[in-house]
């Protein structure tokens, strides 16, 4: 019962235990797949369905504005009011090449309420949105 401290001649063993360093990296990767979804959620809508839609862009550089089905606002996942709206995505704007606003809007939300969204992004001037809507799925048999 006597402990391996080293060779057969009894010096340091020269090797590295790597195990407890593949424990700690599993935990701190489980961890990550498990955080990493929750961080970009952003606001929880349900997106209209539609036929005749592209590939949706990709909103981690985008600036996303939704409107959920209790008409309330959320820039970039954060919520906001509608008066500061314009404000908000205006200063977001302000250092991005590019004033495109993505708007994603819930499939119950008031018509009116995407309407003042839209209208707010024009009172600040931007006039590059785009609509996000999920794609229908067509029947294997029909056209």
């Amino acid at each position: 019962m006597a402990m391996d401290m080293g060779g057969s001649k009894g010096g340091v063993k020269s090797d590295i235990n790597v195990t407890p360093l593949v424990d700690v990296m599993l935990v701190l990767l489980i961890i990550m797949m498990i955080v990493a979804p929750l961080l970009q959620k952003g606001a929880d809508v349900k997106l209209p369905l539609a036929a005749n839609t592209a590939e949706k862009p990709e909103t981690q550089d985008q600036t996303v504005v939704a409107v959920d089905k209790q008409d309330r606002f959320f820039v970039n996942g954060i919520p906001v009011r509608r008066e500061e709206l314009r404000v908000r995505v205006e200063d977001i704007l302000e250092t991005r090449k590019e004033r495109i606003v993505i708007i994603k809007a819930d499939e119950d939300a008031r018509y009116s309420a995407i309407m003042d969204a839209m209208d707010e992004l024009r009172a600040g001037g931007i006039e590059d949105m785009g609509l996000i809507t999920e794609r229908r799925v067509r029947p294997a048999g029909g056209n």
